[in-house]
C-alpha cells in the first residue's frame, strides 16, 4: 500500500523499477549500450526494460545494481515489483505483455532541438537552473507535451549513503519551484515519476486559458527553471542529448570570491568518458565568474558533463548532482 492506502500495482512498480535503472544509468553517465556491455546483455535488452517492453527479472536487477553501483536501490525496486505481483495473484506475464511505457511524443511527430541553452547560477546557497530550448516539429502531428528529467546524487562514490540521504531529505516540489513558459504563456506540468532523488515531468503545451500545441513545420522556444539547494545538488552538471540537436550551449555562473575552476568530459555510445574537445571559456564580470561551453551538432545519446571546484571554499567531502 502507498501513503494514501491505495494498492500499488505490478505495472506501477515495474515503471518505478525502469525509472530507477534510468536514473542510476544517467547518474553514472553510461549509455544503454555501455550498461548492457557491463552486464553481459544484448544492447537492445536495456532499452526494452527501460521502456517497459520486458519485465524486470531477478538476474537483470542484481547485475544492474552491481554495474551501476546503486547500493541496492535497483534491487529494492525489483523486490517491490515482485511483492506487488505476488499480492495480485497474477502469474508473471510474458516478457512483452507488460503495459508499454508512455511514448514521449505522438507517433508521427519528430522533434528537433534547434538551440539548447542551459544556464546554471549558484549564489553560494542554491542552484537555479534555467533551460531554453528552440523546438521544431518536423513530423506530421502536433506535439502537446515535452518530457524533462531532474536527477541528483550527492554521494556518487557511496550509493548507500546517497540513498539514505535522499530518503531522509527527498527533493520536494515546493523547493524545486518548477516554472515553464512557451509563447509568453505559462505551461502546465504533470509529474510522471516522483522519487526521492529523481523526477520526470511532462511540460504541457496548455494552461487554464487555452492550448498552444507545436504544429508540424513550426518552431517555438520553451523555457523552464527550477531550484535545488547545494546540500542536494553538488559539483557537476550533466547534459544528455536525447533528441537531434543543432546547437548545445551551457553557462555556469559562480561567485568569483569562491575562485571556481571548471572542466568537462564527453561520453558517447561508442566511447568512454574523454575530455571535452574544446574548453569552457571563462569570463570575469564583477563579483561573478562565468564559464561558457558550446558545441554544434552533438551526437545523439552523447553525454556532456561539466564539473567544478571552488578553490577558496573547504570541501570536506565529495558532493555531486545532475541535471538534464
Amino acid at each position: 500500500m502507498d501513503a494514501q492506502g491505495e494498492e500499488i500495482t505490478g505495472d506501477q512498480t515495474a515503471e518505478d523499477f525502469a525509472a530507477e535503472v534510468a536514473r542510476w544509468r544517467e547518474v553514472r553517465g553510461m549509455s544503454k549500450r555501455a550498461l548492457a556491455r557491463a552486464m553481459g546483455f544484448d544492447p537492445s535488452y536495456v532499452s526494452h526494460v527501460e521502456s517497459g517492453r520486458h519485465k524486470p527479472s531477478e538476474d537483470f536487477a542484481r547485475l544492474a545494481d552491481e554495474a551501476l553501483r546503486a547500493g541496492k536501490a535497483i534491487w529494492r525496486r525489483w523486490r517491490e515489483y515482485e511483492k506487488a505481483r505476488a499480492r495480485s495473484g497474477v502469474p508473471s506475464p510474458a516478457p512483452l505483455a507488460f503495459r508499454r511505457s508512455e511514448q514521449p511524443y505522438a507517433t508521427d511527430s519528430a522533434l528537433v532541438v534547434e538551440h539548447d541553452a542551459a544556464l546554471l547560477h549558484y549564489d553560494g546557497r542554491s542552484y537555479r537552473l534555467t533551460m531554453r530550448r528552440l523546438l521544431r516539429n518536423t513530423g506530421t502531428e502536433p506535439v502537446t507535451r515535452y518530457l524533462i528529467r531532474i536527477s541528483v546524487d550527492r554521494y556518487p562514490g557511496n550509493p548507500e549513503q546517497s540513498n539514505a540521504h535522499y530518503r531522509a531529505h527527498p527533493l520536494t516540489w515546493d523547493e524545486l519551484d518548477l516554472t515553464a513558459i512557451c509563447r509568453g504563456e505559462s505551461m502546465r506540468w504533470q509529474a510522471k515519476h516522483d522519487r526521492d532523488a529523481f523526477k520526470e515531468v511532462w511540460l504541457l503545451f496548455d494552461n487554464e486559458h487555452g492550448r498552444f500545441p507545436l504544429y508540424p513545420g513550426e518552431s517555438v522556444w520553451i523555457e523552464y527553471a527550477y531550484t535545488v539547494g547545494h546540500e542536494k545538488w553538488g559539483n557537476w552538471f550533466q547534459r544528455a542529448v536525447r533528441l537531434p540537436t543543432e546547437q548545445l550551449e551551457v553557462q555556469l555562473v559562480f561567485p568569483a570570491a569562491l575562485d571556481p575552476v571548471v572542466w568537462g568530459t564527453e561520453t558517447s555510445m561508442t566511447a568512454e568518458a574523454s575530455p571535452l574537445r574544446t574548453p569552457p571559456i571563462r569570463r570575469d564580470d564583477g563579483d561573478q565568474r562565468t564559464f561558457t561551453w558550446i558545441t554544434t551538432t552533438p551526437a545523439l545519446h552523447a553525454r556532456y558533463r561539466l564539473e567544478w571546484r571552488f578553490r577558496l571554499q573547504p570541501e570536506p567531502e565529495t558532493e555531486q548532482g545532475e541535471f538534464r
